[in-house]
């Protein structure tokens, strides 16, 4: 009488695929029909792919996503969502996405030239970063992840200091009391709840800022977001959520890790929950324009999915060839955010080729000065590690200092 568990199934394109009928290897989905394992991953080598799931997202997604810029660089209207910027505003949007990917691409190179620990890539996510990067307020706050660098762009951020971080020379690098941008969060989810508490904040004190915490679709699965997303509720802090949903957390389909679209979780703790298309700038920078709004008026928290995609690895440590499928890659090209503003510009004639040739030439000297910049920069001292555990001197990290130093007397220096 042992009972049988019915296991829960996702396919390659994550999808639940929903069993229909088991044997001992393979059970059916009940959607297409077709034989899948107790992973989801079909019989060995049939590639099964739940078509019909993917249909039934594939309409959803189109039905519920705010957009104004089509892939091909067409402007399309929005019955909430609307801008209206300068020639100049336009052209800014385009220099601030390509001049970023160009500063990705050579921190991507430096890494492979051991010049620095760690990189990881925004390859794809630049439109959903500048977009709300450049709708922040001077006095705003931002709790990022870490990969912000086309947000950390937009709040004046030096991509040397973000370089600096990732080749261990430097704790951050800057300070978030003058760039109103946090320090870089590795620990998956936690930030979101730095940032309601400092909502909180914000708020008894009558301040009209707002705050923005940026996660990715991974960090959705982890139990501080969802605390977050209901002490923010509870307490109406004004704070965006902003999910950055580029499918992948690292190895990991978003369809595994979620039944339902991310911003539709807003609903359930009681605040509005917007999806936007990620590689749409425009949409990006409209929505969450609405929704810092919203927060300052005092109408609570705000949830923006923005739907994109991650065309690189996760950091320079992953393989992505190893799990993400080419023909899902290929698709996502198509939509690449750089290339719709630039047809978009050429579209309605506010820029022409010695405008991209001159925003090329900005970031190739940029990247030089990146180059030039990481490998002059100085090691720093051995014991700095000690400096900032507390804002003020602590007795037993003194002590813990003081040791570190006479254990590395006891080593001779070289040449000595």
């Amino acid at each position: 009488m042992g009972g049988h568990t019915k296991p829960q199934l996702t396919g390659v394109a994550g999808t639940p695929c929903e069993p229909s009928r088991a044997t001992a290897a393979m059970i059916g989905c009940a959607r297409c029909d077709k034989p899948v394992d107790e992973e989801g991953s079909g019989a060995p080598g049939s590639g099964h792919r739940c078509q019909r799931g993917d249909d039934v997202r594939r309409q959803d997604e189109a039905e519920d996503l705010v957009q104004l810029l089509t892939p091909e660089g067409e402007r399309v209207a929005h019955p909430e969502y609307d801008l209206d910027l300068s020639k100049s505003q336009y052209r800014g949007l385009y220099r601030d996405m390509a001049l970023v990917r160009r500063i990705d691409r050579e921190a991507f190179a430096l890494q492979r030239l051991g010049e620095l620990g760690m990189w990881i890539p925004c390859l794809g996510q630049e439109a959903a970063q500048i977009g709300s990067g450049r709708a922040l307020e001077p006095d705003d706050h931002v709790f990022p992840s870490y990969r912000e660098h086309g947000v950390a762009w937009c709040r004046g951020i030096a991509p040397l200091a973000l370089m600096g971080m990732l080749r261990g020379t430097t704790n951050g690098g800057w300070d978030p009391r003058e760039t109103r941008f946090h320090l870089y969060t590795i620990v998956l989810g936690a930030q979101t709840l730095h940032a309601v508490g400092y909502a909180m904040g914000v708020r008894r004190d009558g301040d009209d800022s707002a705050v923005v915490a940026y996660f990715g679709d991974g960090a959705a699965s982890e139990g501080d977001v969802s605390e977050a997303f209901n002490f923010a509720a509870v307490f109406d802090a004004p704070v965006v959520f902003f999910c950055q949903n580029n499918q992948w957390a690292i190895s990991h389909p978003v369809g595994r890790q979620s039944r339902a679209p991310i911003y539709q979780r807003a609903r359930g703790f009681g605040f509005p929950g917007v999806r936007v298309d990620g590689n749409d700038v425009l949409a990006c920078l409209a929505v969450t324009r609405a929704a810092l709004r919203h927060v300052r008026s005092g109408g609570g928290p705000f949830l923006i999915e923005a739907h994109t995609y991650r065309m690189g690895p996760h950091t320079t440590s992953d393989d992505p060839g190893r799990y993400q499928p080419a023909e899902e890659l290929d698709e996502w090209r198509k939509k690449d955010p750089i290339a719709r503003i630039r047809a978009y510009l050429l579209r309605e004639g506010m820029a022409d080729e010695a405008f991209f040739t001159e925003v090329d030439e900005e970031g190739d000297r940029i990247a030089l000065e990146l180059r030039n910049g990481i490998i002059a920069m100085p090691d720093p001292p051995v014991d700095a590690m000690f400096d900032h555990v507390y804002a003020d001197r602590h007795a037993l990290v003194e002590e813990e200092r003081a040791w570190y130093a006479a254990y590395l007397d006891r080593f001779e220096e070289p040449g000595a």
